[in-house]
Order: structure tokens, then C-alpha cells, then sequence
């Protein structure tokens, strides 16, 4: 029983019923950074926006929060 229950505490469901893990990323905040990199560059597909996102990741040792979002878009685009 008390394993279920920090099962439960430690995920939830959104209203529309989509499981949300709680090691996601932000993804409103993520949807922002990437929206704003596709106007900055626009030359550049989704995919190569995100996948640059993810070597700043890489390049600051596996995480990217506590950086503000407005670095990690000065990052990615010195990447791009």
C-alpha cells in the first residue's frame, strides 16, 4: 500500500487524462524555445532546432533547468 501510494504521488494525470511523468520537461516552456528558435531560424526543420536544444542539454551536463530560457535560445542558436 504504501508503495502505491508514492507510485501515485509521484505521477499524476492531467484533465485530459495524458500521464504525465514527473521527470517531463516543461514542456510549455519547451513549446516556447522551440516556437521562438523556428522564428529566429527559420531556415532550420523542428528537428534540427530540437536536436541542437539538446546539445546545449548535453553540453551543460545533462540538464537545462536553471539556465533562463532566453540563454538557452542564445546556446542553441550559436550551435545552429
Amino acid at each position: 500500500e504504501n508503495s502505491l501510494l508514492k507510485t501515485s504521488t509521484c505521477s499524476s494525470v492531467n484533465p485530459s487524462g495524458v500521464f504525465v511523468s514527473p521527470y517531463a520537461l516543461n514542456l510549455t516552456s519547451f513549446t516556447k524555445l522551440v516556437k521562438r528558435l523556428q522564428e529566429r531560424h527559420p531556415e532550420f526543420s523542428r528537428d534540427e532546432i530540437v536536436e541542437a536544444v539538446q546539445e546545449v542539454r548535453r553540453i551543460n551536463k545533462g540538464v537545462l533547468s536553471g539556465l533562463a530560457i532566453s540563454s538557452i535560445e542564445e546556446k542553441t542558436s550559436a550551435i545552429l
